[in-house]
């Protein structure tokens, strides 16, 4: 479930608090929710209060991290070939 928040203005804990229970409600019926759209002052708070693995964020976040990429075998050329 993607909760786009783009037009929220002024966001605070209580914005937080709620996104984190909305995520919490969506898991407990087998969803999982995404958070898009995010502005900097919602993402700082996020941040602040440690809840950036609870509340992931679709776009910016993403970028940050590492792109998953496939499985990459290791050749050691002490091994016997197999």
């Amino acid at each position: 479930m993607v909760c786009d928040v783009a037009d929220l203005a002024g966001p605070d804990l209580v914005t937080v608090e709620a996104l984190a229970r909305l995520r919490l409600t969506a898991r407990r019926h087998g969803w999982s929710l995404v958070v898009s759209g995010a502005g900097p002052d919602l993402l700082g708070l996020v941040r602040l209060l440690g809840l950036t693995d609870v509340l992931p964020q679709t776009g910016g976040q993403s970028e940050q991290r590492e792109q998953a990429g496939g499985v990459e075998e290791v050749v050691d050329g002490h091994d016997p070939p197999g």
